[in-house]
């Protein structure tokens, strides 16, 4: 199991600054109701609570999860004059790991501020071979984005970060109330083929 200390950076690009991706802190919470408080946020993700009680408690379920082993989730930081201390950008999670099995899932969402600028894919991408690097050798060589069909954000991103389109998936409600896209890596990187 990876330390809560990790920290994972993608580079600064034209127009938008370094990202920074650490576990999150109790000290997040008031930075998470700002974000919450997003209606694009709230479309297309489960806000998991919108008072600062209540997403202290989500903060410490992921602690909870991460020092489990079973979910791993980056608050994703605009790098400032301390990295770690930046202003939230987002959120990106790497979940469903187990040893021995090939496949997790990945999942993000990106701060109404930093919209526009590169964050998702950049993360997303830092992400991905954070993942592959710490758990390849317990099995894991793919990664599975999952979003629904008419969030054509998350289709540009995925396809920015080398997740190709696999399959459209049929509603699930509450979680997926519409169809969904299935897009999948490989630990060798982008693959054309995704039907394995």
């Amino acid at each position: 199991m990876p330390p809560t200390t990790v920290v994972l950076r993608a580079d600064a690009r034209p127009g938008a600054p370094a990202l920074s991706l650490r576990p999150w802190r109790p000290e997040d919470v008031a930075d998470l109701v700002e974000a919450f408080r997003d209606p694009v946020l709230r479309r297309w993700g489960s806000v998991p609570a919108t008072d600062g009680p209540g997403v202290a408690r989500w903060l410490e379920k992921q602690r909870a999860d991460w020092e489990a082993g079973e979910r791993f989730a980056f608050a994703v930081l605009e790098a400032g004059p301390v990295p770690e201390q930046g202003r939230l950008a987002g959120h990106i999670v790497l979940k469903d790991v187990t040893a021995g099995e090939p496949s997790a899932e990945v999942g993000y969402w990106t701060a109404a501020h930093a919209r526009g600028r590169g964050v998702a894919p950049r993360a997303l991408e830092a992400l991905t071979h954070w993942a592959f690097d710490t758990f390849a050798e317990a099995g894991l060589n793919r990664l599975e984005l999952l979003h629904q069909a008419d969030n054509q954000a998350s289709c540009r991103v995925a396809g920015k970060a080398g997740y190709a389109f696999a399959r459209t998936l049929p509603a699930a409600p509450p979680a997926f109330p519409l169809d969904g896209h299935l897009h999948v890596r490989f630990v060798t990187g982008p693959s054309q083929d995704v039907t394995r």
